[in-house]
């Protein structure tokens, strides 16, 4: 009887033990799974975090980049506005100083025709005396030396004078010309025919590059 009490009584603890062990294991397996779970959603908040700071860091730089191409076209459209205004301003500068370069020359070019012009001029009562001598030559016995020597100075004069533009107006024998011609007296004409034309030529006329620098002077047929 005694050792039947006794079995029992260590079986007893036996299942003691046992239940206390199973209750530890439980509890262990219990934390262990707690301390996975709490893991597991401390790395998914982990995980959430970095993926919400990834994107508001690519937003930021992508509101960053928008803001820098914005600048940098609005600085192009700076620039291109300033180059069209420099262009502008070359433009106006090269036309006004190519008319600033066309009246300069034009200028010289009046001032040397003035110049050639008086010259010209002052040299015209000269043709007329050489003209004089040599009608009086003509007319008269003397030496045919000095009336071919007046007419070769003459020649070379009115030469010269037309490499310089000038030329002699045409009068004799023409019809009258108000552009050409002064009429300085007027003779009852020899022939129906020369009516309103020049029957003589009192003074030679001038032009000079095709401008009249002195009319003929002439007497016209009525």
């Amino acid at each position: 009887m005694k050792k039947r009490n006794m079995k029992e009584e260590m079986k007893k603890q036996v299942a003691e033990k046992e239940c206390e062990n199973e209750g530890k294991c439980a509890a262990q397996a219990k934390c262990e799974t707690e301390e996975k779970c709490e893991a597991q959603e401390t790395g998914e908040a982990q995980e959430t975090g970095v993926a919400q700071e990834t994107g508001e860091a690519q937003e930021t730089g992508e509101c960053a980049e928008e803001s820098q191409v914005q600048k940098l076209r609005d600085r192009l459209a700076e620039l291109q506005a300033s180059a069209e205004k420099e262009h502008d301003n070359y433009i106006r500068l090269y036309a006004e100083f190519d008319n600033f370069r066309r009246r300069s020359t034009q200028e010289k070019l009046d001032l040397v025709s003035v110049a050639a012009k008086e010259t010209i001029m002052g040299l015209l009562p000269v043709l007329d005396d050489c003209e004089r001598a040599i009608d009086i030559l003509r007319k008269s016995e003397d030496s045919p030396a000095a009336k071919e020597g007046t007419e070769l100075i003459y020649n070379k004069l009115l030469s010269y004078l037309k490499s310089k533009g000038l030329a002699v107006i045409e009068a004799r024998g023409e019809l009258f010309n108000t552009d050409l011609h002064e009429a300085v007296a007027q003779f009852p004409a020899p022939e129906e025919s020369s009516k309103g034309h020049v029957i003589d030529v009192i003074q030679t006329g001038y032009t000079l590059s095709g401008k009249v620098i002195r009319y003929a002077k002439v007497v016209v047929g009525i």
